[in-house]
């Protein structure tokens, strides 16, 4: 079949195109969020992410929120709860991963180095099985970002892991309306390159320089204008991002890696006030005095394989403990492909092999992610109050044999490792689930036609749903 024939989740186009089933759906989903009814997770460990672990205990959630936390013996479960047995396995909050690629995500283009203009959010495809599978991970909130090969290649945007059809219904809103994120920027030798972009590390610094320069002047003409608009100067869209970082409305996430590009990170931060996360960091163990002196939040990604940059040489798992004894507040990150989302846990697990301890280790996954994307108060901890983000694991989180069995967002379950459809973006390889898509394509007579196709199955098996266009 032609790929221009194809059309991912033909059942929005049915329901534009058949009245009858469009109201069939709707009369299910009113049904099914009448039908809604607190749900109970007992009997096994819970990991709150703020306090001390819970043998033997209660998590209940309703209305899309954690309603209760505690002993066996200390929580209520309301009398028509669904009540889920986990004795044996362990209850611990939705996993934040603060620098993901997944969506099928673009970013700036090659007409310039600095770009903050551009918005991740529209390049990314909710449909994208990427997402499928960090549920399959355990993973509930993520920043999706634009690539590194820029200065500054656009805004990141703050991604809750619900089912959904548009990128809004995914994202994180602020009260103005819109979607949250943070900017994007990098050094080092990814943004080095031929003219226009900088061919040295020196040059890189100056560019941006001369940016954040240009942005305190916009703001300051914005200011000085009152709201007049006869004042006002041309609208930027580039200069008004680089504002909200100058605020610290936006955090912006760095990517660096050598020492020497770690210190003129917080060079500029210092000289501009703008709020950072420093991501990936091979080379922070050897400035984390610094790092800490700046009160500055690092992001690290772990991989078990040699190769890669050769300014990531000097990485390693003992940087996570190195910081944290420093005073340094970390997370981990998926970076996803450079290490699939489905494979989260393990960074934190060798973290802890080279001296992090157990709770650095929890936090590092949940609750230091949440509060470096400012959503600490929805997201990251098994608090009465917060979103009902969880998950259910087959044993201990650090474990190589542990699964996830369950990711729940906002009291909905997402992924069902029992369930077979789930299981494979749990278990597949490269492309898992991409042969089992249904598609809509023109049938060449007028009519509308599903097209089922599966790895068992090389042609399909065809539908007819009447006429189309």
């Amino acid at each position: 079949m032609h790929p221009a024939r194809r059309f991912w989740y033909a059942h929005d186009m049915l329901m534009n195109n058949s009245i009858a089933l469009g109201t069939v759906a709707l009369t299910l989903c009113v049904c099914g969020a009448a039908a809604a009814k607190p749900v109970a997770f007992v009997g096994g460990l819970v990991i709150t992410a703020h306090g001390p672990e819970i043998p033997n205990g209660t998590v209940v959630i309703d209305g899309g929120k954690i309603t209760a936390v505690g002993k066996a013996g200390d929580v209520t479960v309301p009398a028509d709860a669904e009540v889920r047995d986990c004795k044996g396995k362990v209850i611990m909050p939705g996993l934040v991963d603060t620098h993901s690629h997944i969506g099928g995500v673009g970013g700036a283009d090659g007409s310039g180095p600095i770009q903050p203009a551009v918005r991740v959010l529209d390049s990314i495809n909710v449909r994208d099985t990427g997402f499928k599978r960090a549920r399959a991970g355990g993973l509930t909130t993520l920043n999706v970002m634009p690539g590194s090969g820029h200065l500054l290649s656009g805004q990141t945007v703050y991604l809750k892991l619900r089912e959904a059809g548009t990128l809004e219904e995914m994202a994180f809103i602020t009260p103005q309306g819109v979607p949250m994120g943070g900017i994007k920027m990098a050094n080092g030798t990814n943004p080095m390159k031929e003219s226009p972009f900088p061919g040295t590390r020196g040059k890189s610094a100056a560019l941006v320089r001369e940016q954040f320069i240009r942005a305190q002047e916009y703001r300051d003409k914005v200011q000085k204008a009152g709201g007049d608009k006869d004042k006002l100067p041309p609208r930027d869209l580039g200069m008004e991002t680089l504002v909200t970082a100058l605020d610290g409305t936006r955090m912006v996430h760095h990517h660096t890696h050598r020492a020497d590009d770690i210190v003129t990170v917080l060079r500029l931060k210092k000289e501009f006030g703008f709020r950072v996360t420093l991501h990936h960091c091979s080379e922070a163990w050897k400035v984390a005095d610094e790092i800490a002196a700046a009160g500055v939040p690092v992001s690290l990604i772990l991989t078990d394989s040699p190769g890669g940059k050769l300014e990531a040489a000097e990485k390693g798992p003992a940087t996570a403990s190195v910081l944290v004894k420093a005073g340094v507040k970390i997370v981990y990150h998926t970076d996803d492909w450079i290490t699939d989302s489905r494979f989260f846990f393990r960074m934190a697990a060798m973290g802890m092999r080279s001296g992090l301890g157990r709770e650095d280790a929890i936090k590092a996954l949940t609750i230091n992610g949440a509060e470096i994307l400012d959503l600490a108060d929805r997201i990251g901890s098994l608090t009465v109050g917060k979103d009902a983000d969880v998950i259910v694991l087959s044993g201990d989180p650090f474990s190589v044999y542990t699964h996830v069995e369950e990711t729940w967002v906002e009291g909905k379950m997402v992924f069902d490792r029992s369930d077979p459809a789930d299981r494979l973006f749990a278990t597949g390889g490269y492309g898992a689930g991409k042969d089992s898509a249904v598609y809509l394509c023109c049938a060449g007579n007028g009519n509308w036609m599903w097209r089922s196709e599966d790895a068992s199955a090389q042609n399909g098996n065809d539908t007819s749903i009447g006429g189309g266009q």
